[in-house]
């Protein structure tokens, strides 16, 4: 299994995200996408490499993104943040229209 964070570029962001079961998982801000004066994160899972074959129904070929609203905490630290459904919203909207934009 080849572990796919070793392949991060050095100038690529890795967030690191914890379920509410413990589970770790691994995300590339791939964009920051600003709206109303606050920025948001375009977060794309990192998954690990295994082998598999056309019969594999693990879920690995999906890419799981992720919106983020990035917050400064108390210590002055970054953190990304689930934003509520009516950021989500403007945020989608902002980013469709990026796409849109880049046709």
């Amino acid at each position: 299994m080849t572990d796919k964070r070793e392949e991060i570029l050095d100038d690529d962001i890795l967030v690191e995200m914890t379920d509410e079961d413990g589970n770790v998982f691994y995300y590339v801000e791939e964009m920051i996408i600003p709206v109303d004066g606050e920025n948001f994160a375009l977060l794309v899972e990192v998954k690990d490499e295994h082998d598999h074959d056309e019969h594999c129904d693990c879920g690995c070929e999906d890419d799981d993104v992720i919106i983020a609203k990035i917050v400064v905490n108390a210590d002055g630290e970054e953190e990304y943040i689930e934003p509520t459904d009516e950021e989500f919203d403007k945020v989608q909207a902002a980013y469709e229209k990026l796409l849109d934009e880049e046709e």
